[in-house]
């Protein structure tokens, strides 16, 4: 066991209590105020939020992304399936004892009709011919949607808390939009931000989903 072992255990006790930045989440922001959350999210293989999250999904596994499925709650008021033109997707970390909260993966333009996303969809498309005003950076994935910028600059970064730190929430956010985002408006990898400057005006509903890892002396 090595020394860097030692010192992240060491800093992660003295930080134990900062957690729970949930008022920084994605979800969090003024744009959702008085947006109904009524978005179901569930997990075909690990179940309902929140679940414990194995090590496979970790960094120190494959960082496998969790299946997951969604749809409009129909007993909510308001928003139908109908309405949705296009999701989005953000996974975040509020118990990182860093000042910011942690994006693990972002994922926008998502069609409309596609109310899944697993592993296999997380892939670089090489084969998809996009626009020319996409410019060669865009990166569009295989399951119809496209990248956005997250802290690592990867296609999906799985949990990776230091060990010692408890238990940390990750939250699998998803967002539904009235109208499409105008992807020509952002960079061909757009940033959190951006996207949120977009989405001012067209959001319809949100959900999340829940996923606890612990990484154990």
């Amino acid at each position: 066991m090595g020394i860097l072992r030692y010192v992240e255990y060491y800093l992660a006790r003295l930080l134990f209590n900062v957690k729970g930045k949930d008022a920084k989440l994605y979800t969090r922001d003024r744009l959702f105020s008085g947006i109904p959350k009524n978005i179901t999210i569930t997990s075909p293989t690990l179940g309902p939020s929140p679940a414990q999250l194995s090590i496979d999904h970790s960094q120190f596994g494959s960082s496998r992304f969790p299946e997951l499925s969604w749809s409009i709650d129909p007993n909510m008021p308001g928003t139908k399936t109908s309405d949705v033109k296009e999701w989005f997707m953000i996974v975040e970390d509020p118990d990182a004892p860093i000042p910011i909260v942690p994006n693990h993966g972002m994922y926008y333009a998502i069609p409309a009709t596609k109310t899944s996303v697993g592993s296999e969809d997380l892939q670089l498309d090489s084969a998809k011919t996009a626009p020319p005003s996409d410019g060669p950076e865009a990166k569009h994935l295989k399951g119809g949607f496209r990248l956005g910028k997250n802290l690592r600059g990867t296609l999906y970064s799985g949990p990776r808390p230091p060990v010692g730190h408890g238990e940390h929430r990750y939250f699998f956010q998803i967002v539904a939009l009235k109208d499409q985002l105008d992807v020509k408006k952002m960079k061909p990898v757009a940033t959190r931000d951006e996207v949120l400057r977009q989405m001012q005006g067209k959001i319809c509903g949100w959900g999340e989903w829940i996923g606890t890892y612990e990484n154990k002396w």
